[in-house]
């Protein structure tokens, strides 16, 4: 074999090599070699001091304002459940028997509550994010009536006696169906009714485009066994606000529905007088019930969390910038020239 030519072929191939390399190599910018120009900080102690400073100053009110608005919130929270069984009895025979299921409560109002006064039930320990129960429903046929056999999403309850339900499914099937009215003393009227407004409580974006106004319940709670609620046949699912509410389910086991709202003011030291039907079965799993009277203020409801977790967070900042300032006054560390710094020296980062 002659070994120039054996040379030149080994030369010819890394030369194809060395093209095919410089080929896929992407094309220079700026931009995709990130050597735009660009807030590069050096984190000296006075910087450091003020960022915790700053936000301890900011955080601190905030927490402060939100705390007192939620403090200002009153709320009235009467567990149920346990006292309106007699105690005969358990839970579980009361509930799913024939006996009478009214229960009267009394309750004092702590302070003054301004309208709207929301009424909510409150649900513990049930589980609405079960997976299977919150596949257990049909979108489609909530929407239009055209969709009425639309069901194959909604077992175990799908179908009774032969013919669809609707609305189907196990978050419907199991509709809360406690109920509430109240009287008290306002004005030192004995037994002065109190309305309950039960319109609006449902989301205005669900009643326009989740709940058709074509579509009426049909061949509902049929089955042989009944869970909660029933829904009244004449009127459209678009204005039963009760089953709008239920059917925006809850992503934790304590969850609270709004049940109404009492639009006249209550003064402090009157008594609300609760006449309730305790018939939702909560006995069987161990749930709690409770009846939660409710005003609000810009905050939303009473909730401590938001104002102590912006008081914790100032307060930790606030504390770091004492410390740093101390360290920094009593033991300071010289600090380099930032001018020797690589992008100080080469900008350009070529």
């Amino acid at each position: 074999m002659n070994p120039s030519s054996s040379s030149t072929v080994v030369v010819g191939s890394d030369e194809n090599t060395s093209i095919r390399r410089n080929s896929n190599r992407p094309k220079y910018s700026r931009f995709t070699q990130q050597e735009l120009p660009a807030c590069k900080p050096i984190l000296t102690p006075k910087w450091v001091i003020s960022v915790f400073l700053i936000v301890g100053i900011v955080f601190i009110p905030i927490g402060v304002v939100s705390l007192l608005a939620s403090r200002d919130v009153v709320e009235i929270i009467d567990r149920y459940d346990s006292v309106c069984v007699p105690k005969n009895i358990s839970g579980v025979d009361y509930i799913t028997g024939n006996l009478d299921k009214t229960c009267v409560r009394s309750l004092i109002v702590p302070k003054k509550m301004k309208q709207p006064i929301y009424v909510y039930y409150q649900l513990e320990n049930y589980y609405q994010n079960h997976r299977r129960y919150v596949k257990s429903r049909s979108d489609q046929q909530l929407r239009s009536s055209s969709k009425k056999a639309d069901v194959g999403s909604c077992e175990p309850e799908d179908r009774a006696n032969g013919q669809p339900i609707v609305p189907c499914g196990l978050i419907a099937w199991s509709l809360f169906n406690d109920t509430y009215s109240f009287t008290s003393n306002r004005g030192g009227n004995a037994n002065t009714s109190l309305v309950v407004n039960k319109k609006e409580i449902a989301w205005k974006s669900d009643r326009d485009h989740k709940f058709g106004k074509d579509v009426f319940p049909s061949n509902f709670q049929k089955g042989p066994l009944i869970g909660g609620g029933k829904l009244v046949e004449n009127v459209s699912l678009d204005k039963q606000e009760d089953l709008i509410v239920w059917m925006r389910t809850a992503a934790l086991p304590t969850f609270r529905k709004l049940y109404g709202k009492i639009e006249v003011d209550l003064m402090a030291g009157d008594v609300i007088n609760v006449t309730l039907k305790n018939n939702y079965n909560t006995y069987s799993f161990d749930g709690k019930k409770k009846l939660v009277l409710s005003t609000t203020r810009w905050i939303g409801g009473k909730n401590d969390f938001l104002g102590i977790a912006y008081l914790t967070v100032g307060g930790l900042c606030f504390f770091l910038a004492m410390a740093f300032t101390v360290v920094y006054l009593v033991k300071p560390r010289q600090l380099g020239d930032p001018t020797y710094l690589s992008w100080n020296r080469n900008p350009g980062g070529n």
